[in-house]
């Protein structure tokens, strides 16, 4: 047993003064902390008390005499006035050719021309028969609820599907079966919303 422990010992290493030195200075690190975290030596509360201390005379008479830098004046030219003229009235329109004394009819008059997709024939009766059936199933549909006692959003109903009737009769009158039939299926589509909350 004696001998095991002699062994023992023999195999233990042996600590250099260079490992040593090199475990201590590890240490010092590690407890030291992180260098960029550490607070500041001075607290911010003596910082504020602390006044710096200026010198009075000998300051100045040494500036007037070794200023390395001469006083630059910039000369900027005038600023002009309004740069944006400004409105205080809204502008007047300009003379248009007077209306002349024959136009007095409104049929008369010049309309403003209409963007409308260009139908082959075929089509242009085809969306004639759809315009004239959405218009009477629209039709038939106000008369089921004409007399009976109607709420707000009813009666905001109705008044939408004459509106979009009206205006599918314009379009149809000016051979725009495209929205002539655009407008009928909206009128149709709300009365029969109409005629099922009734």
């Amino acid at each position: 047993m004696a001998e095991n422990l002699v062994r023992s010992l023999r195999l233990l290493p042996r600590c250099s003064p260079r490992s040593v030195i090199v475990l201590l200075c590890g240490a010092a690190c590690v407890l030291g902390g992180c260098s960029v975290r550490q607070r500041p030596n001075i607290p911010w509360a003596t910082a504020v008390q602390v006044r710096p201390v200026t010198q009075t005379s000998a300051v100045a008479e040494s500036s007037i005499a070794d200023d390395p830098l001469p006083e630059l004046r910039l000369e900027l030219p005038p600023f002009p006035g309004l740069l944006i003229p400004v409105r205080t009235a809204p502008p007047r329109p300009r003379a248009s050719a007077p209306p002349s004394a024959n136009s007095g009819n409104d049929a008369e008059k010049l309309e403003a021309p209409t963007i409308a997709p260009q139908l082959t024939p075929r089509e242009s009766v085809l969306a004639r028969q759809q315009t004239n059936q959405s218009l009477s199933i629209a039709e038939k549909n106000l008369e089921s609820a004409r007399g009976k006692n109607l709420n707000a959003a009813q009666s905001d109903l109705v008044s939408k599907i004459r509106g979009f009737i009206k205006d599918a009769r314009e379009a149809a009158q000016i051979t725009d079966w495209s929205r002539a039939r655009s407008l009928a299926k909206k009128a149709q589509v709300l009365s029969e919303e109409l005629a099922s909350s009734l």
